[in-house]
């Protein structure tokens, strides 16, 4: 699937673009964060299929916290199989609210350098493969040069 985005994308064209992603993979629910380099946090771009009341916690997550956050410090993808039975502690209690099973976060990187990450859920439980995996990889990395400023 083609994922094209304008140079300089809108919201609008961010939650298009995640609604295509989710829907590629047969997920409910994603998100989109851009990494803001002054704080080290990763800032809500885009969701789908989000709980409002999620959405104050997932506004802003540190690097290294929850499932996007681990993505982010590891840079590769971390996947829950069940997160509504994942005891590992990587996804933080209030995900459960999502009621997303099989869960994969993937670090969007331009090269070398950290631009957010890319996130998707669905429904029941899933153990993502290698390609599904690799597919979200190269889908984030396509547009990592848009989600970041040229001169970050």
């Amino acid at each position: 699937m083609n994922h094209s985005l304008p140079q300089s994308p809108t919201p609008a064209d961010w939650n298009q673009f995640l609604s295509e992603v989710t829907s590629e993979f047969g997920c409910t629910t994603g998100t989109l964060h851009r990494l803001d380099p002054t704080d080290r946090h990763l800032k809500l771009v885009a969701d789908q299929a989000i709980p409002p009341q999620l959405i104050p916690i997932i506004q802003s997550i540190p690097v290294g916290k929850g499932i996007a956050g681990a993505a982010a410090e590891r840079q590769q993808p971390v996947e829950l199989c069940n997160l509504q039975t994942d005891t590992s502690g990587v996804a933080k209690p209030g995900a459960k609210i999502t009621q997303v099973q099989g869960s994969l976060a993937v670090p969007v990187m331009d090269g070398t350098r950290l631009c957010g990450t890319l996130g998707i859920g669905m429904q029941v439980p899933h153990d993502f493969s290698d390609d599904e995996k690799q597919r979200l990889m190269n889908i984030a990395r396509d547009v990592a040069a848009r989600l970041l400023p040229a001169a970050a």
